[in-house]
């Protein structure tokens, strides 16, 4: 037992401690293309375990990273300290005033959080494409947004009140109505640097503009510091900076969302253009008529899908500079349709368009456009070199300069080599998503990334004063490049920010401020080539919310996670092997339910299948394949339980014997003919295989299944 579990159980159930070597390497890796190995993985359930979870970090001086799906695409749901899974329970979802609020903990699936709310009509603000996926503690702590949600309705606008525990221990609880009282008298020197902080924003004229034209747009690099304007007392500017603020201050432990109207009358079209600036200047009108979603595609992006089932067949003979936006209008129940149709076709007639819009109410037809839209990313990822991520960016620009920054874009994908580069994003907000496939197995491979990174904070920031990372966190990723895009004032203040809460820097160091402008090129994860599924898996996590063993052992992505572990130089092979085979391989449904849910549908149960295969001696494949292809079946009321004393006589033997025409003579069964072993099979000699319910046997005798597989015997 080492000295960390000794520490550990003074305050934490030994079950509720993974410290084993097959633990720590499948926590390892989120959803980025950044890795680290955490000492331990603790699961705790109480707020008061919480606290002695910091009580222990502070003393023995390691840092602490909370996690909950484990989705996040910018390395901030990972550590090489203390790794704290909140995923594992923390799921409590409640509606509050007849569905308008709802309170969540943060392993609180998103998408459940919306089903919850269906009786009322209502969802929450942020829709992140991975909503199915995403947790609740993320969506808070990366301020998400998604494809409707804009500027307006994401985390930080709909907050409502917040329960959260400092690093020093203290719990907060907004809602009460001594909240703020509480909090000066319990953390009096936090609650005036907070109030110094608000004064020394508001006195920069310069730096408030600036905090005012970057929320704009969407915007997740750094601290939420338009809380410093927003708000004047010290606990509502503190509640609202935890939103976006990745774990780097507090824990999360409950949040309640005010909700906004789930509009069930939707009218949806694809629109295609002939070139990516007439599609850019449709935004302003489409926005103008009040369109929901407007997601516009590169041609890239349009030829990644164009070959899937139920795309439109003109998207296949679009020219090379083409473009096309999805666009969907929203309305209350209710709403007369026709008067939706006039508004989109109005819209439409007056957009440069390759061919006339067509708009469709039919659930299933939007269905199959809107799979259009979420096919991109895994049609890269689904073809992508072996041995490499994908990379998922999101940036953001003024909407008035989205064509020249698509083209930009597109000219950095050539320049530094980027074949299968695609974009698409949420124009209506001037966000832009791009995907790429990178390898980091050597270092050339860096070098190509780390050199289209510094082309790109130069287009984003200097040239259009954009944003890094509109939706997805800054992370290990966008941290080095915080202070380029904000300036020197306003990084300076989400330093003293980061100082003020968390004095020991313990609380996910390296996330969001980092002083080491080369971060974002360490701990990259580099991916061996192990098998077919695993090269395919781009370690999203979407395929864990339906496994049935996620509470009990490992999900779909850690079991990839662990096979590529075992490949990696320095690994302890033989304890990954022998953990695995319980942890992975027996305790694995082989349901394929992971499949439904993988963008790009890996079957991690017929991996598994084909492992538990591979571990069994020759003699017992050869069973295996006999059982399948050869044996006997029994009709209703005539299995072997009936026949084992026929007629009451003791010595009669069960076992069938076969007449002339090749049938068995025992009435009741029949023969079972199969094809013939394939070549590669072992061959068996004069094998003749019963199979019943409860029975396998060989000619002479029979023999009880169990035992009969555990002993392996040798058939004739």
């Amino acid at each position: 037992m080492t000295q960390l579990r000794t520490d550990l159980e003074t305050f934490l159930p030994p079950d509720r401690i993974l410290d084993r070597p097959i633990d720590v390497a499948a926590y390892a890796s989120d959803a980025s293309f950044y890795r680290l190995v955490p000492r331990a993985v603790v699961r705790p359930e109480s707020i008061d375990e919480i606290r002695a979870i910091f009580a222990y970090s502070r003393k023995a001086r390691i840092p602490v990273t909370f996690r909950a799906a484990g989705t996040s695409l910018s390395g901030q749901a990972i550590t090489d300290g203390l790794l704290v899974d909140v995923g594992h329970g923390w799921r409590k979802i409640e509606p509050v005033d007849e569905g308008r609020r709802v309170r969540v903990q943060p392993g609180a699936i998103g998408g459940r959080v919306n089903r919850a709310l269906v009786p009322f009509g209502a969802r929450i603000g942020p829709d992140p494409a991975s909503i199915d996926a995403c947790m609740m503690g993320g969506i808070l702590s990366n301020n998400s947004s998604g494809m409707c949600c804009g500027v307006a309705q994401n985390s930080y606008h709909t907050l409502d009140s917040l329960v959260f525990v400092l690093p020093s221990g203290t719990v907060v609880d907004t809602s009460r109505p001594d909240a703020a009282r509480d909090f000066e008298r319990a953390e009096p020197s936090l609650a005036a640097g907070l109030l110094a902080l608000r004064d020394d924003v508001r006195r920069q004229p310069a730096l408030v503009e600036r905090i005012r034209r970057k929320y704009r747009i969407k915007n997740t690099i750094g601290y939420s510091l338009n809380a410093f304007l927003d708000f004047d007392t010290s606990l509502e500017m503190l509640r609202h900076v935890l939103i976006g603020s990745e774990g780097t201050l507090a824990f999360l432990a409950e949040g309640v969302l005010r909700t906004v109207p789930d509009l069930p009358v939707k009218y949806t079209g694809l629109l295609l253009f002939p070139h990516i600036e007439t599609a850019a200047d449709a935004v302003v009108p489409l926005t103008t008529a009040g369109a929901a979603a407007i997601e516009l595609m590169d041609r890239a992006a349009l030829r990644s899908v164009e070959k899937m089932p139920g795309v439109p067949p003109s998207i296949a003979s679009l020219g090379p500079e083409a473009a096309g936006i999805l666009v969907e209008f929203q309305s209350p129940a209710g709403t007369d349709l026709s008067r939706v149709h006039v508004t989109a076709s109005d819209a439409a007639a007056t957009l440069d368009l390759l061919e006339p819009a067509e708009f469709t109410s039919d659930p299933l037809q939007q269905a199959r456009l809107w799979k259009v839209r979420k096919g991109m990313f895994p049609a890269v990822g689904a073809v992508r070199k072996r041995g490499t991520s994908v990379i998922f960016e999101d940036i953001a620009v003024p909407t008035n300069v989205l064509a020249p920054a698509v083209l930009d874009l597109q000219g950095l994908f050539r320049r530094h080599r980027y074949e299968d580069g695609i974009i698409f994003g949420h124009a209506k907000d001037g966000n832009l998503h791009f995907v790429i496939s990178q390898s980091f197995n050597d270092e050339a491979a860096i070098r190509q990334y780390e050199e289209f990174t510094v082309d790109l904070v130069e287009m984003v920031v200097t040239k259009y004063d954009g944003s890094l990372k509109a939706e997805h966190g800054t992370g290990r990723n966008m941290a080095p490049f915080v202070e380029a895009e904000w300036g020197g004032p306003a990084f300076e203040i989400m330093a003293r920010l980061k100082t003020l809460v968390d004095p020991d820097g313990l609380l996910n160091p390296g996330v969001l401020v980092n002083h080491d402008p080369a971060a974002h090129l360490k701990d990259l994860k580099s991916l061996p080539e192990v098998e077919e599924e695993v090269d395919r898996c781009i370690e999203c996590g979407f395929c864990e919310s339906l496994c049935p063993s996620r509470d009990l052992t490992l999900t779909p992505r850690q079991r990839i996670v662990v096979r590529r572990a075992m490949q990696r130089p320095g690994a302890d092979v033989a304890a990954l092997r022998e953990a695995f085979e319980y942890d992975a391989l027996e305790t694995c449904a082989t349901d394929g339910l992971c499949a439904l849910a993988c963008p790009v549908s890996i079957d991690t149960g017929r991996l598994t299948k084909r492992l538990r295969t591979s571990m069994q001696s020759t003699s017992a494949r050869r069973v295996g394949w006999s059982t399948e292809h050869v044996g006997i079946r029994c009709t209703p009321g005539r299995c072997w339980r009936n026949f084992r004393r026929p007629n009451g006589d003791p010595t009669r033997s069960c076992c069938p014997r076969r007449d002339r025409s090749g049938a068995w003579s025992r009435t009741g069964m029949r023969r079972v003919r199969s094809p013939p072993a394939p070549s590669s099979m072992p061959r068996l000699s004069s094998a003749r295989i019963v199979r019943c319910r409860l029975l396998r046997a060989s000619r002479t005798r029979p023999i009880h299944c169990r035992r009969w597989m555990r002993q392996q015997s040798s058939i004739c």
